[in-house]
């Protein structure tokens, strides 16, 4: 048990942590990713890039529904203006992809200030239905907007790539998605910690007595909304990149409230929980498909006929069942079990 960790200045407060412990456990987590994909195969591969995509737009949505307390269901929708930014400045006007990814990010938060502006007075289920809105405005503007979007016909995305390497397949692929969760991990801790961050979790816990100590609520709500659409964006950007065929089909619906099930999941303002919940559900369908590979009968009819039926109904019960038992989250779940580490053999 960590004993003497009282704090003697402002800076030790707000850094990062000063545990070397903690420190060793990230360096070795990073060391373990760069060397996976010589490691995993080429499938597990491309599930890991899903993974860190998954990470990057949990980590935007967290900033803005965790971190702020304002509830989207709008992400699909930046997901969208993301990943057709990026598709269309590559394919139809050939900008180079370190140019077109950020622009996606960009696209995205300008657009997040039409929806920012007309929901600074709401809250709670009046926001998530104004940004549930804008979502299917935006797929409907994608969808008939041919001249610019290619409207249902979708865009082949490929010729995408930095330094000589192919970065739409492969370690490339793997590697520039690492990267870019890495950044946005670090610069989502650092914001945090900093005046704005500090601001926005003012406004989520009582934003009348954040007003009343000088926080303006216009400005950093809109900027809560810039920031975490930048990094939707981002994440909308690199879908483009791994999947190769940018169509609306994509962004449905559900993946607004998938995204907003893994903030909840892994623990509401954290980014870590965030973190934690993008790869429990990333990685929770597969597990279900080993289990019923393992356990059941894949070849019976039953099994056949209703695969994702059972796939999708243990994966709803699965998020009911834990959040239902552990309403903190994963990361709830984290600090008991460290607790009850620390604590032992004296912990109950």
């Amino acid at each position: 048990m960590r004993t003497g960790h009282f704090k003697e200045r402002t800076g030790q407060l707000v850094a990062l942590s000063d545990s070397k412990v903690v420190w060793s456990f990230v360096a070795l987590l990073f060391a373990l990713a760069l060397v996976a994909p010589f490691v995993l195969g080429n499938y597990q591969v491309t599930l890991v890039v899903s993974t860190l995509i998954a990470i990057v737009g949990a980590v935007g949505l967290n900033m803005l529904t965790g971190t702020t307390g304002l509830i989207s269901l709008g992400q699909a929708g930046f997901l969208a203006v993301g990943a057709y930014t990026n598709a269309i400045l590559m394919m139809d006007y050939g900008w180079p992809v370190w140019l077109s990814l950020p622009a996606g990010g960009v696209m995205a938060a300008l657009i997040s200030i039409l929806v920012g502006v007309p929901s600074l007075r709401l809250k709670g289920l009046y926001l998530a239905i104004t940004t549930l809105a804008f979502a299917f405005i935006i797929n409907h503007i994608i969808l008939y907007a041919e001249g610019l979007t290619h409207g249902p016909n979708g865009i082949f995305v490929s010729g995408a790539k930095l330094f000589g390497f192919d970065i739409q397949k492969g370690k490339p692929l793997y590697y520039t998605t690492l990267g870019i969760a890495a950044i946005v991990v670090f610069a989502a801790l650092n914001i945090q910690r900093s005046r704005i961050g500090r601001a926005w979790m003012a406004i989520r816990d009582h934003d009348i007595a954040a007003r009343v100590m000088g926080v303006d609520l216009v400005r950093y709500k809109l900027l809560a909304f810039m920031v975490s659409s930048f990094i939707v964006g981002i994440a909308g950007a690199l879908i483009s990149l791994q999947i190769r065929f940018v169509n609306i089909d994509v962004f449905a619906l559900i993946l607004s409230i998938e995204a907003l099930a893994i903030v909840i999941l892994g623990g509401l303002g954290s980014i870590a929980g965030a973190i934690l919940g993008a790869i429990f559900l990333s990685l929770l369908p597969e597990a279900i498909r080993l289990f019923f590979e393992t356990f059941a009968d894949t070849n019976s009819s039953f099994y056949t006929t209703y695969v994702y039926e059972i796939r999708g109904i243990t994966y709803g019960v699965v998020i009911i069942a834990f959040l239902r038992l552990k309403p903190e989250g994963l990361i709830g779940l984290w600090r008991d079990i460290r607790k009850y580490w620390s604590n032992w053999p004296l912990a109950y």
